[in-house]
């Protein structure tokens, strides 16, 4: 996968229709919240012993993949309209929670561990 490749692909697509005039950060920000929504959307009655099984099954793939390529869409244009270098950003955060959360004190629950 070539991130740079897709995200000129959003671009060339978002100008094609004149549409960056509604994508500001704001709004951008909100478009990612209703998305990631619609995506909890269709698991909101799924009990936890079968979401993986939902997520996975012929059934509903194409669905849930529907959604979670409109959160991927939404966050890669806001990252592109924030300049923000995705990848970069999440191995930051990767590296921050180790810190906070270390292996040691954390594993097996999920609060914040107490030093």
């Amino acid at each position: 996968m070539d991130m740079d490749r897709i995200v000129s692909r959003l671009r060339a697509f978002t100008s094609e229709r004149d549409w960056d005039q509604f994508h500001d950060p704001k709004n951008l920000a909100m478009l990612l919240a209703s998305e990631a929504g619609e995506l909890t959307g269709l698991l909101r009655w799924v009990g936890n012993a079968e979401a993986d099984a939902f997520v996975r099954s012929p059934e509903h793939r194409a669905e849930v993949e529907a959604e979670v390529a409109d959160v991927a869409i939404a966050l890669l244009l806001f990252c592109d309209r924030a300049g923000i270098e995705l990848w970069r950003a999440v191995e930051a955060k990767i590296e921050k929670n180790a810190e906070k959360y270390p292996a040691e004190l954390s594993r097996g629950h999920a609060r914040t561990p107490r030093r």
